[in-house]
């Protein structure tokens, strides 16, 4: 055994990748009280005020910002700060607190209609690269549909039918579709609303026993 491994009890995981068993094989579960446990310091709760602050006024205003251009992901915003003289870990999903960031690839109408509702703007250029030539995940999607998916898909969005909108696609939606095709080419017939309907909430209801 690696002479790094031999303060650790052994197990499988030796041999092969096994997380649970090296876990079960060596930790020690704590079985004392909450007297180690230091009080929060000055800096973080100077930190907590501010942040409590922000949450109220973004209680109040609905959202406390948004950005309108830069597409989030790891790298994408600069450093954010709350009080950076005082911060010992930092960073945000943007670069500001509790600023709201945007996710074209999973659908740009998604990203322009929820800006437009709190009164921001969607950069123009973010918007022309996401509708010309960025494909998104929505627009893949709908480009794998077959014919008798999209004619399922336009029973499920007739008024008076369970609804779900090109801004609202989802594998939970495509496995619908799935399985209305399934059952309607074995029918050799057309779907009534009543099972389009009945399909849709048992899949809802699967998708939410399965989360």
């Amino acid at each position: 055994m690696n002479s790094a491994y031999q303060t650790f009890a052994p197990g499988s995981w030796i041999k092969s990748v096994n997380v649970r068993d090296f876990i079960q094989k060596n930790y020690a579960p704590y079985e004392g009280d909450d007297s180690f446990l230091a009080s929060a310091t000055d800096d973080t709760k100077q930190l907590w005020d501010q942040v409590s602050e922000l949450m109220l006024e973004e209680r109040e205003k609905g959202i406390l910002d948004a950005e309108t251009k830069v597409p989030s992901s790891i790298v994408a915003h600069g450093p954010g700060y709350i009080d950076k003289n005082i911060e010992k870990i930092v960073g945000f999903q943007t670069d500001a607190p509790l600023k709201r960031g945007i996710m074209p690839n999973g659908g740009i109408r998604v990203v322009k209609n929820a800006l437009d509702s709190y009164g921001y703007e969607l950069d123009p250029t973010t918007l022309e690269i996401f509708t010309n030539y960025r494909k998104t995940h929505n627009e893949g999607v709908f480009d794998a549909y077959t014919e008798d998916m999209r004619n399922a898909r336009r029973q499920v969005s007739s008024p008076d039918c369970l609804m779900h909108t090109e801004e609202d696609v989802s594998s939970e939606t495509t496995d619908v579709l799935l399985s209305m095709v399934s059952i309607s080419s074995s029918r050799k017939k057309k779907l009534p609303r009543s099972s389009l309907k009945w399909i849709i909430w048992k899949r809802t209801l699967l998708s939410f026993v399965r989360n």
